[in-house]
């Protein structure tokens, strides 16, 4: 390990100056109104969300949603879509085939971001809530920040956008721990940088974790953060785990990936004529969830959404889901997704965790190789082939899987390494597109002296992003400064 003392004396001297301080404060206020509005965003869309799919049709005489049920609403996700892609200033955020959740959203694109999630999202668009919470939260930060008497410079600017970030993402990642060990990965910085960036970032996120609980407790209204409401029974790896776990993570990897590919295909192929083809892919998506109920004689809702609700299903009674139905749920909502990822709005991570969760419970039927190691590899594999973060993928597997978590801690490590590494070798290298800026792939923008630090929100598998968002509207550029958007 490489000393530190050198940068030790550069550190102290970041630490003590009254701008630093003042960033820290800075950061620590904004994780109260950036959780408390992340609360309310997250909560309205929950609450379109079972109007939608459960409300509306009880009250239409069906005991669920019948199978068709997605088609009308998913067309008219797209129609609600395709103005908000081509007109509104940042397309209404990133697309979600090139990263988590893309470089800082600034306050001129914040209308779009809310517009295209809380409309679209709870009509069954495959998609988290994940990335426009975090625009959400950059883009208040940024604002805050240009509402100072004393403006902030680049990197600074690109410090509280961070922060903001985080500070949202940890109300729907259980806490600021996850959210902030994602920082320090997907960062990529070590040493006095790493300090420098993540202590505003934890800051603000342990501030907004704590108002968004208490917010939680007072309301009596669902929160929507990703937990498991039953956890899986503990169970002790053996030998047989992972003779049968290291492959069926790399299977998992692979799947992902497709999905992936597929999302990077599918917004190739939408940018010619945006508004057009997002419609028509909002629409392929309802015929892809469609499928899946025609087949299976299911809720619908369960290839939809963001998959939320049914991880929660599958891992308290994995043994209820006949094999056929959970291949078909691997199929049609991977389809699903990957068209979700080129064409719509919305974060990666959660319905891919749903789609690994569910090849994990496949692969358990296989001899020796049990269900709670299975759930367990699957999330893992599939949130570190989806984000290239090891790391973060381990600790979040382990705190969705509660008491169980401390056996099945090795196998999990050893699949998000898998994975992490198949992910990687079966991604392409892609030359940067014309006129894109440097440095696409940074959500944070540089770091510290110049070190170029790839955020939370970029896509640590890419070798660059897409220069123009579908619509022919310029992509938010990276780092601090990028944009009249990206910061301060």
């Amino acid at each position: 390990m490489a000393p530190t003392s050198a940068a030790d004396p550069q550190l102290r001297q970041i630490l003590a100056g009254r701008g630093y301080r003042r960033l820290l404060l800075l950061a620590a206020l904004l994780g109260v109104p950036v959780a408390f509005v992340s609360f309310f965003f997250v909560s309205a869309q929950l609450a379109l969300q079972d109007v939608v799919w459960e409300d509306w049709p009880k009250d239409l005489g069906f005991d669920r949603a019948p199978w068709w049920w997605p088609l009308p609403w998913l067309l008219l996700a797209g129609l609600i879509l395709a103005p908000v892609v081509t007109r509104m200033p940042g397309g209404g955020g990133h697309v979600p085939a090139h990263g988590l959740g893309g470089p800082p959203v600034g306050p001129k694109a914040l209308p779009g971001v809310v517009v295209a999630a809380l409309l679209t999202l709870p009509l069954g668009v495959v998609l988290g809530p994940e990335a426009p919470l975090m625009a959400l939260g950059s883009g208040l930060a940024l604002l805050a920040a240009q509402l100072s008497r004393k403006p902030l410079d680049a990197m600074n600017g690109a410090v509280i956008a961070t922060a903001g970030q985080t500070a949202a993402i940890s109300t729907i990642l259980g806490g600021p721990l996850v959210a902030a060990v994602l920082v320090i990965e997907a960062a990529g910085l070590g040493g006095t940088g790493m300090v420098v960036v993540l202590l505003p970032a934890l800051l603000a996120s342990g501030a907004g974790a704590l108002v968004f609980t208490g917010f939680g407790d007072w309301t009596g209204l669902p929160t929507g953060d990703l937990a498991l409401p039953t956890a899986p029974p503990r169970f002790t790896p053996d030998a047989a785990d992972f003779l049968w776990g290291i492959p069926a993570a790399a299977l998992i990897a692979a799947l992902i990936a497709a999905g992936m590919a597929l999302g990077r295909r599918t917004e190739k192929w939408i940018r010619p004529r945006t508004g057009l083809r997002t419609v028509l892919c909002a629409a392929a998506v309802g015929v892809c969830v469609a499928a899946y109920a025609l087949l299976t004689g299911r809720d619908p809702a369960e290839a939809a959404l963001s998959g939320q609700i049914t991880l929660g299903t599958l891992a308290a009674d994995p043994h209820a889901w006949p094999v056929a139905a959970l291949c078909a749920l691997i199929l049609f909502k991977g389809l699903a997704w990957g068209l979700s990822l080129g064409g719509l709005r919305g974060g990666p991570i959660f319905p891919s965790i749903l789609i690994g969760a569910a090849a994990g419970a496949v692969c358990s039927g296989l001899p020796g190789l049990g269900t709670t190691p299975g759930l367990a590899l699957g999330i893992a594999a599939a949130t570190a082939a989806v984000t290239g973060l090891p790391l973060t993928s381990s600790v979040l597997t382990v705190l969705l899987l509660g008491e169980g978590a401390y056996h099945q801690t090795p196998l999990v490590v050893f699949a998000a390494v898998v994975a992490s590494i198949v992910t990687r070798l079966l991604r392409r290298p892609q030359a940067p597109a014309e006129g894109a800026p440097p440095g696409a792939r940074a959500a944070a923008g540089a770091g510290p002296a110049g070190d170029t630090a790839a955020g939370p929100g970029s896509d640590p598998g890419s070798g660059s992003a897409s220069g123009s968002e579908p619509g022919g509207g310029p992509r938010p550029e990276s780092g601090p400064g990028a944009g009249r958007d990206s910061a301060p």
